[in-house]
């Protein structure tokens, strides 16, 4: 099964750059088990639009079935962790 993991930021967002850090060690860790992608909201509204995205930072996990888990706001490791997990990575 597939598990993506998509990132909702922009580069002005403070919020966004603390969340940064988190997701590039678990993309170090996960070694290719998760794709991530970065979607800046700002050069990409209609697929913002399309997650129904509000505020930034959000994370949306997602597997072959669909959306598994959406965190908004800066999420830490483990709630992350805990979603990949779920999800079948």
């Amino acid at each position: 099964m597939s598990v993506t993991l998509k990132d909702f930021y922009a580069d002005w967002c403070g919020p966004c750059k603390t969340q940064d850090p988190i997701l590039e060690e678990i993309e170090a860790d996960r070694d290719g088990s998760v794709e991530f992608e970065k979607i800046d909201v700002d050069e990409d509204q209609e697929t913002a639009n399309e997650y129904q995205v509000r505020s930034i930072p959000t994370l949306v996990v997602e597997n072959d079935d669909g959306v598994v888990e959406r965190f908004i706001g800066v999420t830490q490791r483990e709630e992350i962790e805990s979603a990949l997990d779920e999800a079948g990575a």
